[in-house]
């Protein structure tokens, strides 16, 4: 069975339903072939604002000066 025959009837399903059909999905996922790019309990390094003293200010220039420049 293809996607494109199974949509119709997933649509109609109610909102429950779906919302079980993709933790069921997901699972079906997890325990099949690794098919993530990330490796298993490797820490991956993720950027934020925090502790990024004076990011605002650069920020706020570079909007500043983007909006003196004519379009």
């Amino acid at each position: 069975m293809t996607l494109a025959e199974l949509l119709p009837a997933i649509q109609q399903l109610p909102a429950a339903d779906k919302i079980k059909l993709i933790r069921i999905l997901a699972e079906r996922l997890d325990e099949g072939e690794d098919i993530s790019p990330l490796v298993l309990n490797k820490v991956y390094e993720l950027p934020t604002p925090y502790g990024t003293l004076g990011a605002a200010e650069t920020l706020l220039q570079a909007l500043l000066t983007a909006d003196e420049k004519p379009r």
